[in-house]
């Protein structure tokens, strides 16, 4: 294949980077009028954007043991009549190495060449300064590929692509693969942009957002492959095998960067491990466990069933109780040789199917889909009662005991106060039963629903009426019909954590996977750690050593931790709140941690608004008046039980008790996270850091936007660009000191 001779500059830019996790930002393209020979220049100055639209990515990974290939093809778009050229920067990881770069001109491939480092570091610096373009400083201390593209034809696509090797990471068992998307950060790309040219200025819109983004990653392992985990986009799983698996994903809009993570384990219960910590501060872990693939029907622990279903008049009302007793039939029919069961409907009172559990074979099943298909809908809804009969059910075995309550209101016979029904089923709890509870529609009780669950080691759903209440709850059976491992419990020897969540652990069940996150303290870097497993399988208690972990005193990689950890923690706050009242203590923790990481609460509610309440309630001053002052929280909130609203604030805590992804979608305008920092808009037009507090007193610097002493300072902390990527005014906190970025 020829040379492409007509490119120009082609050549391998190499600043210093800490490692593949401190690359942001996918391939950018900044564009300039052609002013080559043979060029037609435009009549008079035309606005160009900092960057050109990208219209699309597609990456295609294959990882074999630890080393990846990936091939990228990129997708740029000029707009504008007249014919372009282009600087193009791509982040590579530090230790990979480009294999091809290529060009595609009238639908033909032609391949370009490598040159000097230094003249591309002269190129990008001399760049970043002209611009005067806070949204260029993402590249800063970054190892980059750098290339000079032309022609971009007018109103036309430019494609090219890029092909790189590297060898992966691996700490703990565990690999990461990471492709840099960035521009998540990147607050001046919904600004006009000012263009200067011969002395005259001119404002064009914002920059397109990034286009489509498609990616397909295979996996060839030396051993079985498990825990596969992205935090950061939603992929779909193909497994050939043990040890293959293929990863793809595909998103529109979305810029923050694809991270993947997977474990390599033989053992019956693979485990995976990633960490975060900065300097003298607090620790943050991920913890993965899951079954092998290959689990023989007699490694499954058979189990006893209780299902309640309410069947009083309302369940009648738009086809409620048809997909209720579908989904039931589906319980019942899916259960196992060895299971045991029950079925209890209730209305005015509660109607058992039998007096004790029968055994799931075949005759057990039919009975029950012959008591299922008879259910109809009337009278009243006695909670209370149909509650205290279900538990009374189990007995003092080993067995997984799991009880499956469903109910579209509120308790009309019988008792029908909320605390007593709660303290009844608290006498007649069970420690070994998990209680799921599924409400239908509006007119439930969350704070009893919530409650019943979190005290019986379960948790409580909600099938809101535009939801399939039959699809919901048929997944639900389908996730715990085969139980592996109970009752967990871990032991991390020597090292010292705390706010584990979940609080309570779950159960492991065949074909899924817990994620558990925490935070960790120790004095030195501890590489030598035995983490112990151990869990139920029927009256049998299994353990399993994981052993060589590392919880290092400094983890720059995977800084999305700290983030997702808050946000699960601010579930469990909600969660507390709501089911046992008001506290100020709890209440105060849920706006700190909100307005710190930038996580929507109902007492940060502000966030997901244009910051017209922030302005009007002075909830943020003005920089030199003094930090952020929090905002007042609405008591309200924990009084709701019923109703639309209530069941979306359960729904929300529960979501953010089991995150596993750092949402991208940016809260608001005026909110920009950045890191592990939270950035938010004043009205005299400073970004500030969530943790700038005046009333502490730090050193104050102050830097003029784009001096020498702004890039020295770029230079010097190479993650600082990130942060003044953001704009011309800044205001943030650095190894104990503040720094403020002016115009």
């Amino acid at each position: 294949m020829k040379k492409y001779n007509a490119i120009g500059l082609l050549v391998l830019l190499i600043v210093g980077m800490a490692g593949v996790a401190a690359v942001h930002g996918q391939g950018t393209m900044i564009p300039r009028i052609c002013e080559r020979r043979g060029c037609v220049p435009p009549p008079r100055p035309i606005p160009l954007p900092s960057v050109l639209p990208v219209k699309s990515i597609d990456i295609d990974t294959k990882i074999n043991g630890q080393v990846a290939t990936t091939r990228v093809e990129q997708v740029f778009r000029n707009d504008s009549p007249y014919t372009l050229e282009g600087t193009y920067f791509f982040p590579i990881p530090e230790t990979a190495s480009i294999v091809e770069f290529s060009i595609w001109e009238n639908g033909k491939k032609l391949v370009g060449e490598v040159r000097s480092r230094e003249e591309a570091r002269r190129i990008y610096d001399q760049i970043v300064r002209s611009q005067r373009d806070p949204g260029l400083l993402e590249y800063a201390g970054k190892d980059l590929f750098q290339a000079s593209i032309f022609p971009i034809p007018p109103n036309s696509d430019k494609k090219l692509e890029i092909t790189y090797s590297q060898v992966l990471k691996a700490e703990s068992g565990t690999v990461a693969f990471k492709y840099p998307l960035g521009m998540g950060n990147r607050a001046w790309i919904n600004r006009p942009v000012e263009v200067t040219r011969g002395g005259e200025s001119r404002q064009m819109g914002p920059v397109e957002k990034l286009g489509t983004v498609s990616g397909r990653i295979e996996i060839t392992a030396p051993q079985a492959l498990r825990n596969i985990y992205s935090p950061s986009h939603n992929i779909d799983i193909k497994r050939t095998g043990e040890t293959k698996a293929v990863m793809s994903f595909e998103t529109t809009g979305k810029t923050q960067d694809f991270q993947l993570f997977y474990g390599l384990s033989n053992k019956d219960f693979g485990m995976s491990l990633v960490t975060y910590r900065e300097p003298g501060k607090d620790g943050y872990f991920l913890l993965i466990v899951s079954p092998k693939d290959k689990i023989l029907d007699s490694e499954i622990v058979a189990k006893d069933v209780v299902f309640v279903l309410d069947t009083s008049g309302s369940m009648a009302d738009e086809g409620k109780m048809d997909k209720a007793r579908s989904a039931l039939l589906f319980g019942i029919r899916n259960l196992r040789e060895g299971d045991r069961y029950n079925v209890i409907n209730f209305a005015g009172e509660e109607h058992l199917m039998e007096d004790r559990l029968i055994a799931a074979d075949s005759k057990g099943r039919s009975r029950g889909e012959d008591f299922v298909g008879k259910l109809r809908a009337t009278g009243g809804t006695n909670i209370n009662d149909a509650l205290t009969a279900a538990l009374k059910q189990f007995d003092s075995s080993e067995r997984p005991k799991l009880l499956v309550f469903m109910t579209d209101g509120l308790p009309t016979v019988g008792e029908t106060n909320i605390e007593k029904i709660i303290a009844n089923t608290r006498k007649v709890k069970n420690d070994g039963v998990r209680l799921f509870s599924f409400g239908v529609g509006y007119d439930v009780n969350t704070k009893l629903l919530d409650k019943i669950a979190e005290e019986n080691s379960g948790t409580a759903e909600y099938v809101e009426p535009k939801e399939d209440l039959e699809i919901k709850v048929s997944n639900f059976f389908s996730k715990v019909n085969s139980p592996v491992l109970t009752d967990l419990e871990l032991n991390f020897g020597g090292l010292q954590t705390d706010l584990l969540y979940p609080r309570k652990n779950p159960d492991l069940f065949r074909g899924s996977q817990i994620t558990m996150i925490g935070r960790y303290k120790n004095s030195s870097d501890l590489r030598d750690i035995t983490l112990k497993l151990s869990g139920k399988a029927g009256k049998e208690v299994r353990t399993f050593n994981y052993e060589n972990l590392s919880f290092p005193l400094r983890a720059e990689d995977n800084n999305f931790l700290p983030r997702l950890w808050a946000t699960r923690r601010v579930g469990w706050l909600m969660e507390q709140i709501r089911s046992n009242g008001d506290n100020k203590e709890l209440r105060d923790e849920v706006v700190e941690l909100g307005t710190r990481f930038g996580i929507v609460t109902p007492y940060t509610s502000y966030l997901a608004t244009d910051g017209s309440e922030r302005r009007e309630n002075r909830d943020l001053p003005r920089p030199a008046s003094g930090g952020l002052r929090l905002p007042e929280a609405n008591r309200a909130v924990v009084d709701l039980a019923s109703g639309q609203e209530a069941v979306q604030m359960s729904k929300n805590a529960k979501k953010q008790q089991d995150a596993e992804k750092v949402e991208d979608k940016p809260i608001s305008t005026r909110v920009q996270n950045v890191g592990t920092k939270t950035f938010y808009l004043d009205s005299t037009g400073f970004w500030v850091d969530s943790e700038y507090k005046a009333e502490k007193k730090l050193p104050e610097i102050s830097v003029k936007f784009a001096s020498s002493g702004y890039f020295d300072l770029i230079v010097a902390n190479k993650e600082i660009g990130q942060i003044l990527a953001l704009g011309e005014q800044v205001v943030f906190v650095w190894n104990g000191k503040v720094y403020r970025i002016t115009k």
